[in-house]
């Protein structure tokens, strides 16, 4: 009888150690999940405002084109790097742990940017243009859609130190890999677009 009462309290002790042990296991795979999703929503906003500024940009060159018509090369520099901009526009959070997939998706976007810029150091030689309400409120848009990329991207970058350091640091970085988390990449400054296009005029 005593043999039997030493071996189920044993058993018993060994229960509820594997209960606690699985409880810290899945508490830290659950705050991997919650930081995680704190990085897809801050992508989330990123891929927002990058769109949005894809959507001005047809009204933006149409009504340059009625003012610029000459600015061929200009303009179709803008269309077409709105164009592989538009190929990588709409990814899915899983770009994230593949640092090719995101440098691809920066360089596109870092382009459009560049391509802006030069429009609009055109538009400088078209005083009609500057003038214009439409373009003035294209204008408007854009330089608050440029200002809330640099915000969101901001954003992005310290939800993306946030959630590497979780999963880098010791214990998690031994649960990261056995449940599939990876370290996520980080927009960085291009040489040519260290900061946002200037649309002032």
């Amino acid at each position: 009888m005593g043999t039997m009462v030493k071996v189920l309290i044993g058993l018993l002790v060994l229960v509820v150690i594997a209960v606690l042990i699985m409880s810290w296991v899945f508490g830290i795979r659950n705050q991997m999940v919650t930081r995680e999703e704190s990085v897809n929503s801050s992508w989330a906003q990123v891929q927002n405002q990058y769109q949005r500024r894809f959507d001005l940009i047809p009204n933006l060159v149409e009504t340059v084109k009625g003012y610029a018509a000459q600015e061929k090369d200009v303009l179709q520099g803008v269309t077409e790097a709105r164009a592989k901009a538009g190929g990588v526009m709409n990814v899915s959070p899983e770009v994230l742990d593949d640092p090719q997939a995101f440098a691809r998706f920066q360089e596109a976007q870092a382009g459009l940017g560049s391509a802006l810029q030069r429009l609009l150091v055109v538009v400088e030689q078209y005083p009609e243009l500057k003038s214009n309400q439409n373009f003035l409120t294209l204008q408007a848009q854009l330089e608050g859609t440029e200002n809330r990329i640099s915000v969101e991207r901001r954003r992005f970058n310290e939800e993306v130190q946030a959630y590497n350091s979780y999963i880098r640091s010791f214990p998690q970085a031994l649960l990261a890999g056995m449940f599939g988390f990876k370290t996520k990449s980080y927009f960085q400054a291009v040489p040519e677009a260290e900061q946002a296009p200037k649309v002032q005029f």
